[in-house]
């Protein structure tokens, strides 16, 4: 399981070193890919196998199916960690979720999210201001 938020630095290649207490479960690899409201998911590759066939289980006839399969999975960059738990974040997913040298990398449970700094912080501010109305949704939910 994956949670909290932890602050953490790109070094000059796109590497990023993920929070250590997550590291084990990451062993047998990983997915970056795009996620929503601009970040990155991070998935273990067994959570990712779970999500793709989810995917490729959507109706071909539809745009938004389609639409999204394609952000999802033509996005995706299949990874290892290095020695150091380190993961290569590719250029065009870098650009993707405007990553600089600061970001915060959120766990979710089943995935990770990597965020700019700058995002992130604006993000959470926006939401904490909303948490009364989206707690009152999410009892709608069940939740």
């Amino acid at each position: 399981m994956f949670i909290g938020e932890y602050a953490h630095s790109l070094d000059e290649k796109g590497r990023l070193a993920l929070p250590v207490k997550f590291r084990r479960k990451l062993q047998e690899g990983i997915v970056v890919t795009r996620g929503l409201d601009t970040c990155l998911f991070v998935y273990p590759k067994q959570e990712w196998e779970i999500l793709a066939q989810k995917l490729a289980a959507l109706p071909l006839t539809s745009k938004k199916s389609r639409a999204f399969t394609r952000l999802m999975l033509a996005g995706a960059w299949d990874a290892t960690l290095d020695s150091q738990g380190r993961v290569m974040v590719p250029e065009y997913l870098r650009n993707y979720a405007n990553l600089g040298k600061h970001v915060v990398v959120a766990g979710l449970y089943n995935r990770m999210e990597i965020w700019n700094e700058d995002s992130w912080s604006e993000y959470k501010a926006a939401t904490e201001k909303e948490s009364d109305n989206i707690a009152e949704a999410m009892g709608e939910l069940g939740v």
